[in-house]
Formats: C-alpha cells, structure tokens, sequence
C-alpha cells in the first residue's frame, strides 16, 4: 500500500520571500560587471624576483610553471626572469638520482632530504614524472610519495613532467634549479624517470650523479646498468634491509668488481658502492659523507667549477638547437610545407631526407628576404 503524497501550498515553501523583502539577486554583482577574475594577475618579473629571494613557496611555484610554459608571449618574460635570478644561483650542490624501476627513489629521497634537513639544509626537490608521448599527460604523484618532505617547511618540492624528452629531463629542469637556488636552497635533488634512457642530460645538470640499484636484479637489467653505472659517482644498494641484508652484500661487491673495470674518472674520483636502507634510514649518514668529500675534492682540484663551466657550454649549444627548431617549426612558410610533405612521405612518394632538405632550403630562402 503506497503513502499518500503529500503537497504544500507553494506559499508554504522556506524558499519564498516574505513580502517587502527585496528579491536578491542570485549572481554574484562583481561577475555581471565584469569585475570578477578567476584567473590571478600574473606578477612581473620584478615581483616574482622579490617573491622568490623572500623563500615565498607559491611564488616560486608559479615562476617555475611560467619558465615550463610553451606559451610564444611569456618565454621571454621567462627568459628575463631566469638572467634576474643568475647572479644568485650557483651556491647549492646538484645531486642527480636515478635508478632501476622499483628501487625506491622517492622513499630515498624523503628520507634523505629529511636527514639534510636536519643537518641544516634547504632542500629543494625536483621530480620529474614520466609523461605520454602521446598526451604529454603524467601522474605527477611525488608530493604524495613523498608527503613528509613535500610538507615540510624547510624543503620545496615541485613534479614536473618530461614531456617526452629523452631521459626524463624536463626542458626546463635547469632554469628551475637556478630559481630553487635564488629561493635560498643549498641543496637540490634532481630524480630522474630511471628506465633506461640516456641519462646524459641529468649529467649535464648536476655536481653529483648518484645511482640507486636492488640486489639480485639479474642479468636483464646488465644493458640499462652499464650506461648509466659509467656515468654514476655513487651506487647506493637500497633495501638493505630484513633478509635482504645479505643480498645487498653480495651485490656490493659485483658492483665494486664492475666498477673496476671502467676506465679512471678524468677528475681523479673512484666510485664507491654503499649498502643503504631508506625505509629504516640506514647509511645515508654514509651517502652524506661521500658526497661531501666528493665536493670537498672537486673544490680542491678545480673540477667542480670546471665541470659547471662545461655544463654552461653545453647548454649553450642546446639552447640554440632549442631555438632554431622552434623558430623553423613556427615559420609560416614551413607551416604550409610540413602538412603536404608529411603526406607525400607516408605515400611513399617522397623520401624524409629530400623533404628536409627541400624545406631547410625554402627557410633559408625565407630568412635572405
């Protein structure tokens, strides 16, 4: 048996309006004037320069959002921005940290970041999530791996997708460690995506490349280990931990005979292999220790600012390489030329090295006019 519905008089409603009560409006006054903005008043670079040098986290957020930006109209405020911020950068240590997949970077990186903290340092962290090279779209889920750093008031911590490129460098990875350092932070960490791409970039970047790996990862991972593990001025064996103690053992040492075998480093380090446990923060006193007498030699025998001036050099020619192929990507004339080369190359009907060189030829063109 159904209830029986019953229905109010509409001048019963708790909605209605007692009379000689004015209606009031039901938009808000400033969004039908036009008064309201949703979207914020982009600082210039002047304040965002301020923002920076005052430790302001949200304004150093959003200056490296704006350096990231693709966006023609505010690279050179980008640009502008980074020469604003050069001459006070330079004063932190660049740790890069990649590894195998699994091995733990993230938990590594809190816990040590914690301990640097506690030591007095500012730590900046910069995650570099992998992205689609389909949909440029990434997880970005560091801040949530890494919740006890990320909220900690002496540490900044900023995921950034790769957007693709090679090795999980972001494009402006190092425009963002010179803010970090202009922020006041002495020590960044840079985490790198770790899936066997060409880690040379992060090299390009960082005082210090430290590399994490697990024990018992069999011969499988021999081809991403050995290009990396060149590169690498520190192995870390994480999760030497409960029954894997031993295992990280074992590993210690093939990687210590594995090392041995690479030629000497040019600066007159040798890579040392440490055991380490970033769950139970075992031997990050001992990562610490090699990363100071690292830096501490490299001062000592003039490689340091030696190797920052050949990261300068470096970044010198990838600047330019940046450059030419945005401006020859953008030019109109190429623009009207790419869609129907593209279409001829698919066809089968022209090769891509005859339609590079027709198109190189129609810029230059264009440049003389």
């Amino acid at each position: 048996m159904g209830m029986s519905k019953k229905i109010y008089p509409k001048d019963n409603s708790a909605l209605r309006v007692q009379p000689g009560v004015t209606q009031p409006s039901n938009l808000n006054p400033e969004l039908s004037t036009g008064l309201h903005r949703f979207k914020k008043e982009k600082p210039s670079t002047e304040a965002f320069l301020k923002g920076i040098r005052a430790g302001n986290r949200s304004m150093l957020g959003r200056a490296i959002t704006l350096i990231e930006s693709e966006l023609v109209g505010e690279k050179e405020t980008a640009r502008k921005l980074i020469n604003l911020c050069l001459p006070y950068s330079g004063k932190s240590v660049r740790l890069g940290i990649t590894g195998v997949p699994g091995a733990g970077k993230s938990t590594f990186i809190e816990s040590f970041g914690l301990q640097m903290i506690a030591r007095g340092k500012k730590v900046a962290v910069l995650a570099i999530d992998p992205s689609s090279t389909r949909t440029k779209g990434s997880i970005l889920g560091d801040k949530t791996r890494m919740e006890a750093l990320s909220t900690h008031p002496g540490a900044f911590v900023r995921p950034s997708a790769t957007s693709g490129t090679l090795g999980g460098v972001a494009r402006a990875t190092r425009e963002s460690i010179i803010l970090c350092e202009a922020a006041g932070f002495d020590f960044i960490i840079v985490e790198t995506v770790g899936v066997g791409q060409s880690e040379t970039a992060v090299a390009q970047i960082v005082d210090f490349f430290l590399l994490l790996m697990l024990a018992g990862g069999g011969d499988e991972l021999q081809g991403i280990k050995r290009g990396i593990m060149e590169m690498a001025d520190l192995v870390v064996i994480n999760k030497a931990d409960g029954d894997n103690v031993r295992k990280a053992g074992l590993a210690k040492k093939e990687y210590e005979n594995a090392l041995h075998l690479f030629p000497a480093l040019a600066n007159g380090w040798a890579p040392q292999v440490i055991t380490a446990s970033a769950v139970f923060r075992t031997g990050l006193d001992a990562v610490w220790e090699q990363i100071e007498t690292y830096v501490k030699l490299m001062r000592l025998n003039g490689w340091f600012d030696k190797h920052r001036q050949q990261q300068d050099l470096f970044l010198l020619r990838e600047s330019i390489n940046q450059s030419l192929s945005s401006a020859f990507f953008e030019n109109e004339a190429i623009k009207g030329l790419v869609k129907g080369y593209k279409q001829q190359i698919t066809e089968g009907k022209l090769s891509p090295y005859e339609a590079a060189q027709k198109l190189l030829e129609k810029y230059f063109a264009e440049m003389k006019k």
